[in-house]
């Protein structure tokens, strides 16, 4: 599987790739499930190359380490997933 900080380099620099619509699934440990977040709505890299800043549709700001991303869809196909954790 493709490191996610790959998979986010490939959309932000192929443009054949990157010219879909991308949504990202990370986990919010608070509300303790998955949220998913255009990736228009993403800013990777702004603070820390291995964090992104989320800003949720009601406003929301939120900076999220890029392991917690456990999803990336593509025009509404799930491309990448993590792998589930044995905890």
């Amino acid at each position: 599987m493709i490191p996610i900080h790959r998979l986010l380099q490939r959309v932000r620099w192929d443009p054949e790739f990157g010219r879909a619509e991308f949504v990202i699934g990370y986990y919010d440990r608070v509300k303790r499930c998955i949220v998913r977040v255009p990736l228009g709505a993403v800013e990777v890299g702004a603070h820390d190359p291995s964090s992104f800043t989320a800003v949720e549709a009601d406003g929301s700001v939120h900076d999220v380490p890029l392991h917690r991303i456990r999803e990336v869809y593509r025009d509404g196909e799930l491309i990448w997933q993590r792998p589930a954790r044995d905890d």
